[in-house]
């Protein structure tokens, strides 16, 4: 079995990034499911129906979500109707939409969790805990359980990969939009990177026109945050499953300029 897991999909660029690197890589890595993080993927804020379906046409199997997840304000009534979308599971109860969601892809199960961190990021409820209580729930219904944790601190993200070594199959850092160079599989077999990167505009900062981040650093007032529209990067994870214990033997960072 082998998973691709897309870095936070930014805007336009972030879009035409998927459509015009997803169906080569299918080919050439054999891909049995598609995850992309698509929290960004409306103007840097939040997603909407029309580009949901969008990037499912594109080849996406489906999108985990972040703390923009509710900039859009058609999303609230759309979260609970599409399974293929899921919004991070430590929002309180009673929060629309589902935290993970369980797919069938060739005879398996596959559980992804989507979680949002807390340090330096908006209030939300435990998320070691949260993951502690959804594995209690899915681990017998799952073959195979992917977690999308959404968070800007390293030391948290690094912290929930260990705290899962050996539950599940991979934990997958998204947010900050930088991929880093630590992919591995932890000695339980669990894959891990701390972040999976940002497919978006390459020539921009974290995916925001390089002048407007500059006047705000350089001034100190606030600033518009405009999308750039510049040549892409794509940013993504390939994760090898061992499909009999559900857990990683190799997990292959990918990084592709336009």
């Amino acid at each position: 079995m082998r998973v691709l897991m897309i870095g936070d999909i930014v805007g336009k660029a972030g879009r035409r990034a998927v459509k015009e690197c997803l169906p080569s890589l299918k080919g050439d890595l054999g891909l049995d499911f598609v995850i992309a993080n698509g929290e960004n993927a409306a103007g840097g804020k939040g997603i909407t129906k029309a580009i949901a379906k969008e990037l499912f046409s594109f080849g996406v199997d489906m999108l985990t979500m972040g703390n923009h997840v509710w900039n859009q304000k058609e999303i609230f009534a759309y979260l609970p109707k599409e399974p293929r979308i899921i919004r991070p599971a430590n929002y309180p109860p009673g929060t629309p939409g589902n935290g993970y969601n369980i797919y069938g892809v060739n005879d398996l199960k596959i559980a992804v969790i989507n979680l949002a961190g807390r340090v330096y990021m908006p209030e939300v409820d435990c998320p070691f805990r949260k993951v502690d209580e959804l594995i209690k729930e899915i681990e017998h219904r799952a073959d195979i359980i992917l977690v999308d944790f959404h968070a800007e601190a390293t030391s948290e993200k690094v912290a929930m990969g260990w705290h899962l070594d050996g539950r599940v199959t991979a934990v997958v850092g998204t947010h900050t939009h930088v991929q880093t160079a630590d992919e591995r599989i932890l000695p339980e077999g669990t894959a891990y990177i701390t972040d999976l990167g940002m497919s978006g505009p390459r020539n921009s900062v974290i995916g925001v026109k390089t002048d407007v981040i500059l006047r705000k650093f350089k001034t100190g007032l606030p600033q518009k945050f405009e999308v750039a529209n510049t040549d892409y990067q794509f940013n993504a994870v390939v994760i090898s499953i061992d499909e009999t214990t559900g857990k990683a033997v190799e997990i292959q960072r990918i990084f592709n300029l336009e």
